[in-house]
């Protein structure tokens, strides 16, 4: 059975930093676009980082550019985005995702597999 499990959220105060990590059973990754996306009270998801497989070029929107970083270890079966310089506005829950597609992309109407979502909290 295919499934992505993520863990690593939590409250942390502005300037922090957190690591989600997301871990897929019942397929590999090395072979999938991989993507982190958020979704905060009263607004629609949004794409935050994505991966593509092969080349491994990775994509940010311009909000996260320079805070986070996202990466893989096919090794473990599992991804994970580094969080620093926490703001505010980054409070969400964030999502991991998978497309069965080499090519990443920032639309999560593309992506085939999810994880449960996990909350971060950025507050003083």
């Amino acid at each position: 059975q295919l499934q992505l499990v993520e863990s690593g959220g939590g409250l942390v105060q502005p300037g922090g930093s957190l690591r989600l990590s997301c871990a897929a059973s019942g397929f590999t990754l090395d072979y999938y676009a991989i993507g982190w996306f958020r979704q905060a009270p009263g607004k629609e998801r949004e794409g935050v980082s994505c991966i593509n497989s092969g080349d491994g070029s990775a994509y940010y929107a311009d909000s996260v550019k320079g805070r986070f970083t996202i990466s893989r270890d096919s090794a473990k079966g599992t991804m994970y985005l580094q969080m620093n310089s926490l703001k505010p506005e980054d409070t969400a829950v964030y999502y991991c995702a998978v497309r069965k597609d080499p090519g990443a992309l920032f639309s999560a109407n593309e992506y085939d597999y999810w994880g449960q979502g996990t909350q971060v909290t950025v507050s003083s």
